[in-house]
């Protein structure tokens, strides 16, 4: 069995042994899953039908989970495109991975222990397609963690292809993902192949009289135009009014008025939002019905998550970054076909985040997860097992954006969010309950009927984030798991 390590060159040692016990043992390589693990941008938790949506169409989607679990509580820890897909790799909160100075600057010692590098060592064939955005260190070379890898970035959404036609990225990654499929018949090593899209992220350097910020497929061409979009839920005048003057004046503003501030951009704009999130859908059922043509549906674990949420005008609001639930809850579906009936179908409140989905990967392959990686298999809760004892009750997020006064951190737990906005002086701070202020409109900071709580919330911010800061320096131990179970309001 494959024993965790620190350094590079004895990870490698025992890589090979564990690689060449899978060539001379077809039966064991066999029996492990592959992975198949789609991922999308800037999506909320809410958009698919599946999750009770009344107007994305997301049929594939729907179809996964009707046979799969859907996990109704999925969190990032991060809310932006870059540092999400970074956890993703690693196995690491930002406050753990990145270089402080600079923010977003991912540390050469985050990087040893890399979820494609340890499925590759023990003998997956790999591939990813898409989206990178990890912000690495000078040097590295992400096509070389990978059997197969090529960027499919937006700027611009459509491509040229070689006949002159153009094709838009959700397309071409799609495509790739069925080419990697079709190479894999016949092969003993199981594979995990990831699809990493660019939708639904706007483009604004792709903005088009009429199209607005998202261009979609153009098999989406109509789709919705006869449909009017509802008004954000939190739309009220007083809702954004409530906020403090640097959350008015944060991009999360900007970007309001580049994109939602009038009724004709809204319209515009939610339904080519919409189309790109249901192209994404059509992308993978081509590619599911590649995965079935080849013959390696049965044994191909699906999942299916968003890299970060999404305001889309809520509390006169976009993009995503801060610490509301539109920002930090994601969708997360996983379809395994070798469960049984009984299990298929399911919708788990289970707290999940993405930290989660690296040692998950690791436990299907039947892997030993390192000691530094900071989420938790959720491969217990996926086969019907009773919550293992000691799962997490709250989680600590974060986001730096100094540029707009906007870096926080904070604490959301089961009934209780606790945040700080460190760059305001003194910090400002949120307090909410879930229990009788679902939608996060009632700040409870300054009551002082709550200061017990509050003060508790407060430390245990400062507890995590040490904690975090100091987590590739000190001795990895019992207290990294202790992250993950300390019960919390």
């Amino acid at each position: 069995m494959r024993q965790n390590c620190q350094g590079m060159g004895k990870r490698y040692v025992i890589a090979l042994s564990l690689f060449l016990s899978a060539v001379l043992s077809c039966h064991a390589d066999e029996s492990r899953p592959n992975i198949l693990f789609f991922f999308a941008d800037d999506q909320r938790h809410d958009t698919l039908g599946c999750a009770g949506h009344r107007i994305v169409e997301t049929p594939t989607i729907d179809r996964l989970a009707n046979s799969g679990v859907r996990f109704e509580n999925m969190f990032v820890t991060r809310s932006t495109c870059w540092a999400s897909r970074t956890t993703i790799l690693t196995g690491l909160i930002s406050r753990s991975s990145v270089v402080s100075e600079l923010s977003d600057r991912v540390k050469p010692e985050a990087l040893t222990e890399m979820f494609p590098d340890l499925l590759r060592d023990a003998g997956y064939r790999t591939g990813l397609f898409g989206k990178w955005h990890a912000k690495m260190p000078k040097g590295f070379r992400p096509e070389d963690h990978f059997d197969r890898y090529e960027k499919i970035f937006r700027n611009p959404y459509f491509k040229t292809m070689p006949d002159g036609t153009r094709r838009h990225t959700t397309e071409l990654i799609g495509d790739r993902g069925i080419e990697f499929l079709k190479t894999q018949r016949g092969k003993e090593r199981p594979f995990c192949l990831n699809l990493w899209f660019n939708a639904g992220h706007a483009e604004d350097r792709d903005h088009v009289p009429g199209i607005g910020h998202y261009p979609w497929p153009r098999a989406l061409d109509g789709k919705y135009d006869d449909v009017t979009i509802p008004a954000p839920h939190l739309s009220a005048p007083a809702i954004y009014e409530a906020h403090p003057e640097f959350f008015k004046k944060s991009n999360h503003r900007e970007r309001f008025h580049w994109r939602w501030d009038t009724p004709e951009k809204y319209q515009t704009n939610m339904r080519a939002y919409f189309r790109m999130l249901t192209g994404i859908d059509h992308v993978i059922n081509r590619v599911l019905q590649t995965l079935k043509d080849e013959g390696l549906a049965e044994n191909t674990i699906v999942v299916y998550a968003a890299d970060n949420g999404y305001y889309m005008g809520d509390r006169g609001f976009a993009g995503k970054w801060s610490h509301h639930e539109q920002s930090l809850r994601v969708p997360l579906v996983i379809y395994d076909p070798r469960l049984p009936k009984e299990l298929r179908g399911l919708t788990v409140d289970t707290m999940a985040l993405n930290l989660d989905l690296p040692p998950t990967f690791l436990d299907w392959a039947g892997l030993s997860v390192p000691d530094s990686y900071q989420g938790t298999s959720l491969k217990p809760v996926i086969e019907g097992e009773p919550k293992p004892e000691g799962w997490r009750e709250d989680f600590f997020c974060e986001h730096s954006n100094p540029r707009y006064s906007m870096s926080w951190e904070g604490v959301r737990g089961q009934r209780f969010k606790y945040a700080r906005y460190v760059d305001q002086k003194p910090a400002f701070e949120y307090l909410h309950d879930f229990q009788n202020d679902p939608n996060e409109l009632i700040n409870l900071a300054g009551n002082a009927q709550h200061e017990a709580l509050l003060k508790q919330m407060r430390q245990r911010t400062d507890a995590l984030a040490e904690d975090y800061a100091n987590a590739l320096t000190a001795t990895v131990s019992p207290s990294t798991k202790r992250r993950n179970s300390d019960a919390n309001p």
